[in-house]
């Protein structure tokens, strides 16, 4: 059977780029792929036998002295030590392919070099706008920004734009410099597998090279998820308490529409939203962060899902989370975020940023009758289980590793009755 290389940064559950990673892991393990992972050290990782090769634990929050700043600054501008354990690995086991997913400014995008010297076909999913971006939103302190677009990567020291951070900003405009004067994208990666259209446009308009883009929407298992159709009288956003997330401004109107609202989820804004929604006397509850079953117990109960994100999003994972659990989506009209709702059919829709529009959409939400938001959960779940499973993401993938030449057993090609519930539980 092929051996697949797969890279990322963090071996263990830590966001949607995490959730991918491994769930593509699992797939290709159920195939019958010898699957090799290769990430940073971290104490939250699962157990692997490869984690001797692992490069150093980067964290960005956390303290450091002058020296070891200094020192991890040149790694995430060029790890020398990710180059030399990939290669240590390289001599261990011989891939067919290699699928990389988040490597920024812990890995480094230094080992592409390498692997496109030891003529491995590289993937890389792009989980965000980092190879046009270097902060990687097309975000900064007074919004949305496409300031560095042309070249003009200075902007991202001359606005602060990583944490608010003069040191870390030049650090992140270095590293991007450097690996575009390199071709480290243009020049070493095989394709680029794009899950919005949103962003295979963005990039287009970016100048990045098209040609090699191929779309891949994100996927869920959906055997792993108990839909509930009824609708509950609450509304819920679960992700990231973050300022571009758009959750004060659903705050805002959810007091406005006069509705009960609940905020999964924690994170920087997490204290200044509690404070805003007690000002506002508004009725949200916040329980902190949920996962599992936990989560999903409290998303069945809920009327509708709100995404009221105020940056480009490429493909939120949490829409089709919630479309499995057999709820609609009301989501901001910002990014890859439309490209996954049907309007009136699987969810509605409403002007980034506006709380006047979000709260109009809110009280028609609440207008509904429980049949027609019943049925607008089915729809979803419909939807997710033609257009976003294992299977059809099994498919689309292997395309993309065909194109590259990677020879697979026929058994491969055509499997995937095996997928569901197979493979590592990581």
């Amino acid at each position: 059977m092929p051996t697949l290389l797969t890279i990322n940064n963090y071996y263990y559950r830590r966001g949607g780029a995490e959730t991918v990673f491994f769930e593509h892991n699992r797939i290709f393990e159920a195939l019958g792929w010898n699957v090799v992972p290769f990430a940073m050290q971290h104490p939250k990782n699962f157990e692997t036998p490869w984690s001797k090769f692992f490069v150093e634990e980067i964290e960005f929050g956390e303290q450091y002295s002058v020296l070891d700043q200094l020192r991890l600054a040149s790694k995430v501008i060029y790890s020398v030590e990710a180059r030399r354990n990939l290669t240590r690995l390289l001599d261990a086991v011989q891939p067919d392919v290699c699928h990389a997913h988040n490597i920024y400014h812990h890995i480094s995008p230094s080992i592409l070099g390498l692997l496109k010297a030891r003529e491995i076909p590289t993937v890389i999913t792009l989980h965000d706008l980092k190879i046009a971006c270097p902060a990687y939103l097309m975000l900064a302190p007074d919004g949305i920004c496409e300031r560095c677009r042309g070249g003009k990567l200075y902007n991202v020291l001359v606005h602060r734009c990583i944490k608010g951070s003069s040191a870390l900003s030049a650090v992140v405009m270095l590293e991007a410099m450097l690996h575009r004067l390199i071709g480290s994208y243009s020049h070493c990666v095989s394709r680029f597998v794009v899950p919005s259209r949103f962003c295979m446009g963005k990039l287009s308009e970016w100048g990045m090279p098209t040609s090699l883009f191929r779309y891949v929407p994100n996927f869920v298992d959906v055997d792993r998820y108990r839909p509930q159709y009824a609708p509950g009288a609450a509304f819920v956003y679960f992700g990231r308490i973050a300022p571009e997330k758009g959750v004060a401004t659903l705050i805002r109107a959810a007091a406005a529409a006069r509705c009960q609202l609940i905020v999964i989820g924690t994170g920087p804004d997490l204290e200044n939203l509690r404070a805003l929604a007690a000002e506002l006397k508004a009725d949200v509850a916040f329980p902190g962060f949920l996962s599992g079953e936990a989560l999903h117990e409290v998303v069945r109960g809920a009327r509708a899902i709100v995404l009221p994100s105020e940056v480009y999003e490429n493909a939120p994972m949490s829409v089709l989370e919630a479309y499995a659990l057999g709820k609609p989506v009301i989501g901001a009209r910002i990014g890859g975020i439309p490209e996954l709702i049907r309007e009136n059919q699987t969810g509605m829709s409403f002007v980034s940023g506006d709380e006047a529009s979000l709260s109009a959409v809110l009280r028609d939400t609440i207008r509904h009758t429980d049949a027609a938001i019943e049925e607008m959960g089915r729809c979803a779940r419909r939807w997710v289980e033609v257009e976003f499973t294992a299977d059809a993401y099994r498919r689309r993938i292997l395309e993309v590793y065909g194109e590259l030449g990677v020879k697979m057993p026929n058994e491969t090609a055509v499997a995937g009755e095996r997928i569901s519930g197979s493979g590592n539980s990581a």
